[in-house]
């Protein structure tokens, strides 16, 4: 498993030894060592994966660093957040994926209403394994913990992605309010239930 380490909140160091990580294509700002960058053609996800997201209109290109070294990766300035696993998946929206190991397996999933009125496109991202995730994040990113007892409501902008054992619903704030044009703005958001971590950006997308 490769080595990962913020060098600041913004820039990403991964370590290398004769090893692989997939990174978003371009994010690379530095690196020492002797290392090479491909496309990733399929983006890591197989055929049926892109093809999936071709249908839905989304741009999500990965490229693959190998070698030996150093290799520092940023995107826009954002602020970084990373996501260790162990045996385990997190779901994450597509335009949040910064980087993971190459030996974790990554997968296209439909999102429904969610990726629609996000505007972040119909389909999202999953990526399960034992290994390391960076997100990117407008501002430092929130965990934010669901249980049986505590549902919790997100704005679907807000949202990066979830871990565990977590349901997903789409919900509207129909009212009268909302029908006459007095509504809060809210008018839907993410009910997470059952037990796990959903991660959120203090910002919302434009």
């Amino acid at each position: 498993m490769t080595r990962f380490r913020l060098e600041n909140s913004r820039l990403l160091e991964v370590t290398l030894q004769n090893e692989r990580v997939m990174t978003r294509a371009g994010s690379m700002v530095a690196y020492d060592g002797q290392m090479k960058f491909e496309k990733a053609i399929l983006g890591g996800e197989g055929l049926f994966g892109a093809l999936k997201r071709r249908v839905g209109g989304e741009g999500f290109d990965l490229m693959t660093t190998s070698g030996t070294g150093r290799v520092y990766v940023a995107q826009n300035a954002a602020e970084i957040l990373l996501v260790p696993l162990q045996n385990d998946r997190i779901f994450i929206e597509s335009s949040s994926v910064l980087a993971f190991d190459h030996g974790m397996r990554s997968n296209t999933v439909f999102a429904g209403l969610r990726g629609a009125s996000s505007g972040q496109g119909l389909f999202t991202t999953s990526i399960e394994g034992t290994g390391n995730v960076a997100a990117i994040s407008d501002g430092t990113a929130i965990a934010l913990e669901v249980t049986q007892s505590e549902p919790l409501f997100v704005d679907p902008d807000a949202f990066i992605g979830y871990t565990g054992n977590v349901r997903q619903e789409f919900v509207f704030d129909v009212n009268w309010k909302t029908l006459v044009g007095r509504s809060s703005g809210e008018s839907y958001q993410l009910k997470f239930t059952g037990g796990g971590i959903v991660y959120i950006q203090p910002s919302e997308r434009r």
